[in-house]
């Protein structure tokens, strides 16, 4: 049975299909891991009874009742929805997110939910107002975030596959500190219906997995138009993994973006891993061009304007009076509202509360938030530019793989700066994924991400995943589990 641990979505239908295993067993197997190792990894918040997750999945289908973990700022109904926040700590959905009614409706069995950052906020899982998750790959460091608990639950085979959201990089980062597969898909080709926005113009929510075929796989039940998002593109589903025979197309040419490999903060050996991977796809048969994209160096300061903007407009919402913590011991509305606040949200959502109204206010709104648009447009016309002189880019996911627990807790500035390379694709609303490419000399892993044009996801997985069959990475996982 352990060899279910580490196995793919695709492998484990085929046991299923062949009735090596059974559903039962299969959820009761997961379970049970959790059980076993959760309780030092902090991945999950909540497991489900197994009674609730047979009752609440049609349990055939494309996925066959295979567990996944859900990020927990995505509806389920009946569900604890608390974004990891004290502020939501009692909160339950009365309804399901578009994705999860899709993943149900096609077999897919809901098994619990994961850490993250409180309201998506943080890039290392430590923000939560219930617990911090660890790196399963190395306990003194972060897994990445802020969707690290779905990274590090599928990275420790706690689970075959998980969703996370990706605002700047939520869920490439954790996937490329946990050595597994991440991607964000175009915007607005998933619906974002029932996922608690953090910035609703960055927001998608994407897809972990042990493989590049299980993530399009999963990507292909959950894709298209929804009714609830009317920001979601007029573009029917289909079946993403067709075309993945582990070879390049003819004739592809990736573009290396030089002013990421050179930026400041790069670690040698991250450098060394993309570089080996430029040489493989070349092996592979691939063309590999130099790219400058000059605007992603103000990429980072444009995502922090427009996320916090973003973000205080959100979480306005929170006042205590609809729903959600209330402080009861306040002697007047305006005390309530503002005690309520103050309570309920943690430290580092206050600050980006703080920012947002900041770059909005009257005076500052032109030289912060209408700048910040401009380099929004600016970056997503040099991608545009780019992609007619190559099929795809490739990039580093993260300067450096993970960092110890508390690292930047002195350095709060030092936090967005984890989204250098990430938050373009976001500004520019194209897909992207990151795949594991190589590990450091202390043993973490090292990922580097494939962008590809607007509603290019076909290509995207068929370039990443010619280069996994390729390599050794996919099938690495940490000691212990």
């Amino acid at each position: 049975m352990n060899s279910l641990s580490f196995a793919t979505v695709k492998q484990l239908r085929e046991q299923l299909k062949n009735k090596t295993i059974s559903i039962e067993e299969l959820l009761d197997f997961f379970i049970n891991r959790f059980a076993a190792y959760d309780g030092e990894l902090g991945a999950a918040l909540e497991i489900f009874d197994k009674e609730w997750i047979l009752k609440n999945s049609t349990l055939s289908g494309p996925l066959q009742g295979i567990p996944g973990l859900i990020k927990n700022n995505i509806a389920i109904e009946e569900q604890l929805l608390t974004c990891g926040s004290r502020m939501l700590k009692d909160f339950r959905s009365p309804y399901d997110a578009t994705v999860i009614a899709r993943l149900k409706a096609q077999g897919g069995a809901i098994i619990g939910r994961a850490n993250l950052d409180e309201f998506a906020m943080g890039s290392s899982t430590e923000t939560s107002y219930f617990q911090k998750t660890k790196n399963p790959w190395d306990l003194s460091r972060v897994p990445g975030g802020s969707s690290g608990g779905s990274a590090a639950a599928v990275a420790a085979g706690l689970v075959p596959w998980a969703l996370g959201s990706d605002t700047g990089g939520s869920v490439r980062q954790p996937a490329a500190f946990c050595g597994i597969v991440g991607m964000k898909p175009t915007y607005g080709h998933v619906s974002r219906y029932g996922l608690v926005h953090y910035a609703s113009s960055l927001d998608q929510i994407g897809v972990f997995s042990r493989s590049v075929y299980d993530s399009a796989f999963i990507f292909s039940l959950m894709a298209g138009k929804d009714e609830h998002d009317s920001s979601t593109l007029q573009v029917k589903s289909k079946d993403y993994t067709q075309k993945l025979d582990g070879t390049l197309p003819k004739g592809l040419k990736i573009g290396i973006v030089d002013n990421t490999l050179c930026a400041e903060g790069m670690d040698p050996e991250v450098v060394l891993a993309i570089e080996n991977g430029m040489k493989e796809f070349e092996k592979l048969g691939a063309t590999i061009h130099h790219v400058t994209l000059p605007a992603i160096d103000y990429s980072a300061a444009a995502y922090f304007v427009l996320s916090r903007a973003e973000a205080a407009s959100n979480l306005a919402r929170f006042d205590g009076v609809r729903y959600g913590f209330r402080n009861k011991q306040a002697s007047t509305l305006r005390a309530m509202y503002d005690e309520t606040r103050h309570d309920g949200f943690g430290a580092e959502v206050k600050k980006r509360i703080i920012v947002g109204n900041y770059v909005l206010s009257s005076g500052h709104s032109g030289e912060f938030y209408d700048n910040a648009q401009k380099v929004k447009r600016l970056i997503r016309s040099q991608f545009v530019e780019a992609f007619k002189e190559v099929d795809v880019l490739l990039m580093p996911t993260h300067p450096a793989p993970a960092f110890k627990l508390g690292a930047f807790d002195l350095d709060p500035l030092q936090i967005d700066l984890q989204d250098y390379f990430t938050c373009p694709m976001n500004l520019a609303g194209i897909p992207a994924i990151s795949i594991p490419c190589g590990m450091s000399k202390d043993g973490m892993p090292i990922g580097f991400q494939i962008a590809a044009p607007h509603l290019a996801e076909e290509l995207m997985f068929k370039v990443a995943d010619a280069y996994e069959q390729a390599t050794p990475w996919q099938g690495m996982h940490p000691k212990g589990y």
